[in-house]
């Protein structure tokens, strides 16, 4: 276990460095999850992190945090950072954080050379919040990978990590994807979302296996996917009422599709 007290221990550098710019995340292939819950699903669903970070002041005396202790003991001491003072204050993003850092690989998995099974592509869905949200329907809806155009929020950003609340770690996630060239791969038909010349979902005659496309907050998915989409659906609502977010919109699709094949 490594314990550190000053801010100009080079470990301590690296790992500020590490949380304080996207840039140095992605050109280390790195990525940072803050808080028990992070931690303790990355645990379950990948095994062991690079680094553990701790606020030492969470495991010692009468401010230890028995979450936190219940982290440290999963954690073989070699990967191990205890800091001492207010330290870990320079790696938490939010406020009252829980005094757990944790430094990962980024997962970067190879394109599959066919798709068949039930997925999902993001066309330019830019909100970090709607894209953790995404994912987190995703996984709760039971489709297990994801495919994001060059222009979506990165993944692996910490907005997106604490809004996705550990679902990105039950998925694969494909990142940087041209979504057109992607098309020949998929063993199954594409489905978008879009308001002109749609089928409403509820009348639509979903496939069992399909490939759902999501588009843009403003412009919606890109004329060229929805051009070769096999089925355009939209959601109906009450006319007066602005379209519904694009994390909302996926929520509605997925369960609407898990609701007519998916076993109770």
């Amino acid at each position: 276990m490594k314990r550190i007290a000053s801010r100009d221990n080079p470990l301590f550098k690296s790992l500020r460095k590490l949380t304080q710019a996207s840039q140095a995340r992605r050109e280390a292939g790195l990525s940072v999850l803050e808080g028990v819950h992070l931690c303790q699903a990355y645990l379950q669903w990948r095994g062991l992190p690079r680094h553990a970070v701790f606020d030492a002041r969470r495991l010692e005396g009468d401010r230890g945090s028995a979450e936190v202790m219940a982290l440290r003991d999963e954690i073989p001491a070699d990967r191990q950072v205890w800091l001492d003072g207010n330290l870990i204050d320079d790696l938490e993003h939010v406020q009252a954080g829980q005094g757990v850092v944790f430094v990962v690989e980024t997962p970067a998995p190879p394109l599959p050379e066919r798709v068949a099974e039930s997925c999902v592509l993001l066309d330019r869905v830019q909100d970090p919040g709607n894209v953790g949200s995404i994912l987190r329907t995703c996984a709760a809806a039971g489709v297990r990978h994801v495919f994001l155009s060059d222009e979506t929020a990165f993944a692996w950003s910490p907005k997106v990590l604490r809004s996705g609340q550990g679902a990105h770690f039950s998925l694969t996630i494909h990142e940087r994807v041209d979504l057109p060239a992607l098309l020949p791969r998929l063993d199954l038909p594409l489905v978008a979302t879009t308001l002109e010349d749609a089928v409403g979902l509820y009348r639509a005659e979903l496939p069992r296996q399909c490939a759902w496309v999501f588009g843009n907050e403003g412009q919606g998915v890109r004329a060229e996917l929805q051009a070769a989409a096999a089925l355009r659906v939209r959601i109906p609502q009450e006319p007066a009422a602005e379209s519904l977010n694009v994390g909302a919109a996926v929520a509605v699709c997925l369960f609407e599709h898990r609701r007519r094949f998916a076993p109770d």
